[in-house]
């Protein structure tokens, strides 16, 4: 597996630009904008994949354990040099080239809620990848929360996406979205409206553009989203297979304490029990097969393996190839 800033993402087949260099761009520091990268990049066989930063969202500890012992929810973010009230939540998305195809996973948050302006950053950051918005030919929703579509509800995204992009979501996720269950979510207040809103706006906006699949589509060659609900009921993720090599985008299946702990529930979760279930198969599966593994609020990049331990997993971070 080669790594690498992929900027000709950016343009046509059979341009022949060189590769772009690979130092963070846009800052007070020596003339760039931001001291770290935003994207990271690799190749999956012959297909060009990207992981770009939203940027990070705050919240309470608390959601990330909803069923666990307070005391050891509070080691558990000691260990890690976190909290002990709050924490910055990651948010990655995904930009996969195949063949003439450009596919983007998850938009982040938009500006869905207004204070977070640590979130929201994939307009700019897409940009500073070299990676044109109007050059998009599909884009996967994983599943329909704020922080996933939020991004396609503002103007720097809305107004420069092609007219006839293909959005792909699963058929339970948009009708789970008509009448919302929150029962067993364990979310801040604010949070379950503005979720609400944004579904709404989101199906409003793009409603010609959706297309909807029943368990799985193949969006492009070597790139399948696959319906896994838990998380919502519609909840996807999406697999990039291409010479004997595999990724897969675990969207909110699991979070940073998933790997210890694969029995707390997240706050987030609409069907706790089966989210447990869920992201113990992925990440079971991940094992077995040794394929690279990304999740939305894994820290970024969120590019690596899981090993089983135990009865509990590990993440093996990728070594930056660059």
């Amino acid at each position: 597996m080669s790594t690498y800033l992929n900027h000709s993402l950016a343009h046509q087949p059979g341009s022949d630009q060189q590769v772009a260099s690979r130092q963070p761009v846009g800052s007070t520091f020596g003339g760039v904008q931001e001291l770290v990268p935003s994207r990271y990049a690799l190749r999956v066989g012959d297909i060009d994949v990207v992981v770009i930063s939203d940027g990070v969202l705050p919240l309470p500890t608390s959601t990330m354990s909803t069923n666990a012992d307070p005391a050891a929810r509070a080691a558990w973010f000691k260990e890690m040099y976190l909290g002990p009230d709050a924490f910055d939540w990651a948010l990655n998305v995904l930009v996969v080239r195949s063949g003439e195809q450009i596919i983007l996973v998850d938009a982040g948050l938009g500006g869905q809620f207004p204070g977070f302006p640590r979130a929201g950053q994939l307009p700019k950051r897409l940009e500073a990848a070299g990676i044109d918005l109007g050059s998009v030919t599909d884009v996967v929703v994983t599943h329909m929360h704020m922080d996933h579509v939020g991004g396609l509800l503002v103007d720097e995204v809305k107004n420069r996406l092609r007219p006839d992009v293909r959005i792909h979501v699963s058929a339970t996720e948009v009708a789970f979205w008509e009448t919302p269950d929150f029962t067993q979510t364990v979310m801040p207040s604010p949070v379950p409206d503005v979720l609400r809103a944004t579904a709404r706006q989101f199906i409003d906006t793009y409603r010609s553009r959706v297309r909807t699949f029943d368990d799985e589509y193949q969006v492009a060659p070597g790139v399948v989203v696959k319906l896994t609900g838990g998380h919502t009921p519609g909840h996807s993720v999406v697999y990039v297979n291409s010479g004997g090599e595999r990724l897969t985008f675990a969207g909110d299946a699991l979070f940073p304490v998933a790997f210890e702990h694969p029995d707390w529930h997240n706050g987030f979760e609409h069907d706790p029990e089966e989210s447990v279930r869920v992201r113990v198969r992925l990440m079971r599966e991940a094992a077995a097969s040794g394929e690279w593994f990304v999740a939305t609020h894994l820290p970024f990049p969120s590019v690596g393996r899981v090993a089983v331990d135990g009865d509990a997993f590990r993440w093996i971070a990728a070594f930056w190839d660059y």
